[in-house]
């Protein structure tokens, strides 16, 4: 046996002995991916107050993965401060797998163009793991103010500048931005008034303290199927099958108009990858299980079912977008 045939064999014989006493120390790394799970509940932050989109695309998505995770998916409404305060929890959050976000268009993409000294930034401080949805953003009107359509609307508050007013979950939104869309495409003056959460916005719209709003639909809708206020357009590029009668905002004059939220689970940065890969799974399974599936139709919202990559890329995407309407809406850094 030559000198170069025994060096070989001893090195793979070392490597061998060093592999194996790794894997008795540490366990097998493949093993160690696959073997991660929750031994205590998971808080899912939510940077909005209950009864919006958000809260119920977080609370059915956290029912199935509490299924299959074998732990409870605690879901924690924390509004207020457009949304900043449940973001910069989680990106201030050790990066276990205990506490993840609920990612929304208003958080990851309308504050950074909105707020100079954001406490979070959301490229560096967060792991995206799936994007679940987009929702639809519709236009209502309370039932006293005379207007069933958007041309009607748009004539009113024009023969009265400044006069009307529109309510949102909160600045930076995704119905504020999306009334400011409307805004900037129609050029009428309304007045916005920011709430804590679309829960309370829709609250007062219902009682006539607020002329109009923009919000998802699982916010909206039940209201309108009732009769309580009046849908008089919605922002997605075709009409949904929930209201077939409405007419999109771009089908009543302004070509070219879309505007729907979204929303994703997010973990801080640092979250291993093998429980990324676990929480990646578990909210796949969730979304496309019969009773999320069922909730999003219900509510005429798309599932997306994107993963890290192209979530995080997405991201990224609507920054420059949404930063766009921000300037054109003069809204401007804080």
């Amino acid at each position: 046996m030559s000198f170069l045939q025994r060096f070989l064999r001893r090195s793979t014989a070392l490597a061998a002995i060093a592999t194996s006493t790794f894997v008795l120390a540490f366990g097998s790394p493949m093993a160690a991916a696959a073997e991660w799970s929750p031994e205590r509940p998971v808080h899912l932050l939510v940077p909005y107050g209950p009864g919006g989109s958000s809260d119920v695309i977080a609370r059915a998505i956290a029912a199935e993965m509490s299924r299959t995770l074998g732990q409870p998916v605690v879901v924690i409404n924390k509004g207020g401060g457009q949304g900043i305060i449940a973001t910069q929890e989680a990106a201030r959050a050790e990066p276990d797998g205990y506490t993840l976000l609920l990612g929304h268009v208003g958080t990851l993409a309308v504050n950074p163009a909105m707020m100079r000294n954001l406490p979070y930034d959301p490229q560096r401080d967060f792991a995206p793991i799936v994007l679940l949805a987009k929702v639809p953003m519709i236009f209502a009107v309370g039932k006293k103010v005379p207007a069933h359509d958007l041309s009607s609307f748009v004539a009113l508050a024009k023969s009265k500048p400044g006069v009307l007013n529109y309510g949102s979950a909160g600045n930076g939104s995704a119905g504020h931005l999306a009334f400011e869309m409307l805004k900037t495409a129609t050029g009428i003056d309304v007045v916005h008034v920011p709430y804590k959460g679309t829960g309370a916005q829709i609250t007062d719209l219902l009682a006539g303290n607020i002329d109009a709003a923009s919000a998802g639909t699982p916010g909206l809708l039940p209201h309108a199927q009732a009769g309580s206020i009046r849908i008089i357009a919605v922002g997605s590029a075709h009409r949904l099958a929930a209201l077939p009668d409405v007419p999109t905002v771009a089908e009543q004059g302004y070509p070219g108009f879309e505007s729907s939220q979204w929303f994703g689970l997010m973990a801080p940065r640092g979250t291993p990858p093998q429980i990324i890969a676990r929480l990646e799974k578990d909210a796949l399974a969730a979304l496309n299980s019969q009773s999320v599936s069922e909730r999003l139709k219900h509510d005429s919202s798309e599932p997306m079912g994107w993963g890290p990559e192209k979530f995080a890329a997405f991201i990224q995407s609507e920054r420059v977008r949404w930063g766009e309407v921000v300037r054109q809406a003069k809204l401007g850094a804080q």
